[in-house]
């Protein structure tokens, strides 16, 4: 058994144990996590001590090992929610006086801003010596737009402090948890105590921030809406300037992900920086750290979303497999993206709807695709039509059951706008950074080389009008836990057979 295998199996059994911590914490047995945890561990250390010769036992006792590792972690991660320090002022009658720093790029809105406050103070007293800085967490501020304030701004804030609030069908306190936030303060009193901070982090983002702001200034001052804010958020990951409108009606025709930096946005971006660095006369090892580089540069610079971070896991995995000559993007590495991930953060497995449908996309172009492509070889491969069509489907037939579970509808007209308007994204976001940058030096020579991404964009927009008509969406109200298990059980056969039929066919070869 290869290296690559045995840790594949160590991130999976890691990954089962976040599930398993997590369908605990959500049916409140919170005994039976206990006994997960210490049945886990006795079983591990017994397999591997009596059995240290048989490779497969001790193999089984380490996966366990790594199982109870999960439990633990995302254990930990509940616990910090539980014992938050901020959380126990919330809902009071009282205002609350906090000072902190604002950890992430203030996202601003049309009337009103969104920061995100790292706090240090409450009520004059020091919450940094309490040992562990992460029971403090977050605070988000929902705030008039002006006065502006910066990434890594001090504040003074006054005002009283809310549970952020559970929608039906939107557990919004969930989405926060994510971010370490257990709190939010409406329209508070805020005061600058520091603006220029001397921390070399802050600084460094900062700079990128800017450039950024000048980025954004480029597109939304040579673009209207709705073309502006389509490419803001392709470029720039500016989601919030989308209006709801739009939104509607990239959900009705299935393309809301072409806004999101997701991984197929990383794999534009990346192809286009290493065919543009070797074009310039860079060797290959050159260009892949140079893009290595500058991948990393632009996920700084939109924010770490958690869509870009997946994206950059993903792009960098798969750039690094091309770089030491693996070329083939298995699901070993789908699953060591995301163990990395939940590493970083256990609570993105069942309260992150985006984090489940970026990696079952992933995986079932990994095994429809080649199905889809072999059922449509006779369809002319034009502009990609047959490889985008080929592709669309494998990534539907995979999210479709957590898209009806989640939001209640399916769109009949996904295959064909995903056909229409796929191919283009390369020459949008090609067209759209080139012109972006050079606006940035001249605004004459910006102008005219927007005119060409100003082209697609109205076609994209042309598309969406056309396509988002009421019949495009089906929609599918009440739908039980238990299909979506049945769902994906009956999908997890389907994928067994296909992988069988694949080595069947590999050895009669």
């Amino acid at each position: 058994m290869t290296k690559s295998k045995i840790f594949f199996y160590f991130c999976s059994s890691f990954i089962f144990g976040i599930f398993l911590n997590s369908i605990v914490i959500k049916t409140q047995l919170l005994e039976l996590g206990f006994l997960f945890v210490i049945f886990g561990f006795v079983s591990a250390l017994i397999l591997i001590s009596i059995f240290w010769q048989q490779k497969k036992i001790v193999l089984v006792g380490f996966c366990l090992i790594f199982l109870v590792f999960g439990i633990w972690l995302h254990g930990t991660a509940e616990l910090r929610i539980i014992n938050n320090v901020l959380s126990q002022y919330n809902n009071l009658e009282n205002n609350v006086v906090l000072t902190g720093t604002i950890i992430e790029e203030p996202d601003v809105r049309e009337n009103s801003v969104q920061i995100v406050l790292k706090v240090s103070s409450i009520n004059n007293v020091n919450l940094i010596p309490l040992g562990d800085k992460n029971r403090v967490g977050n605070v988000l501020i929902l705030a008039t737009r002006y006065p502006e304030h910066k990434y890594g701004d001090e504040l003074k804030v006054m005002g009283r402090l809310e549970n952020p609030p559970v929608f039906e069908g939107f557990n919004y306190r969930d989405f926060l948890s994510k971010k370490e936030i257990y709190s939010l303060i409406r329209r508070p009193e805020i005061e600058l105590l520091e603006q220029d901070s001397q921390k070399i982090t802050i600084l460094v983002r900062r700079k990128i921030l800017d450039f950024k702001n000048g980025l954004r200034e480029v597109i939304y001052s040579n673009l209207s809406p709705p073309q502006s804010s389509i490419l803001g958020a392709m470029l720039l990951g500016d989601k919030s300037r989308i209006s709801d409108k739009l939104k509607n009606k990239l959900n009705i025709v299935g393309l809301r992900h072409i806004t999101c930096v997701s991984g197929m946005h990383i794999a534009i971006l990346t192809t286009i920086l290493m065919s543009l660095l070797i074009g310039l006369g860079l060797w290959r090892q050159s260009a892949f750290y140079i893009t290595v580089i500058l991948i990393v540069l632009f996920i700084t610079m939109i924010g770490f979303q958690a869509s870009a971070i997946r994206a950059g896991i993903m792009g960098l995995l798969f750039l690094a497999g091309q770089h030491f000559g693996r070329k083939s993007f298995s699901p070993r590495a789908i699953v060591i993206a995301a163990a990395i991930m939940l590493a970083i953060n256990p609570l993105l497995l069942l309260n992150d709807i985006g984090f489940q449908l970026s990696f079952l996309a992933v995986i079932g172009i990994i095994y429809f695709l080649p199905v889809f492509q072999k059922w449509f070889r006779r369809i002319p491969n034009i502009f990609q039509f047959r490889n985008i069509l080929a592709m669309t489907l494998s990534a539907q037939i995979f999210t479709l059951p957590i898209l009806i579970y989640n939001f209640g509808y399916v769109s009949l007209i996904s295959p064909i706008s995903n056909v229409l308007i796929v191919p283009l994204l390369p020459y949008i976001i090609g067209f759209g950074f080139l012109f972006a940058l050079t606006g940035i030096f001249s605004q004459t020579l910006g102008w005219i080389l927007s005119l060409p991404c100003w082209f697609l964009l109205t076609y994209l927009v042309k598309i969406l009008n056309l396509l988002s008509q009421e019949w495009a969406i089906k929609i599918i109200e009440n739908v039980h836990w238990i299909w979506l298990v049945v769902l994906y059980l009956i999908l997890g056969i389907i994928v067994w057979k296909i992988s069988k039929n694949r080595e069947a066919d590999f050895l009669n070869y």
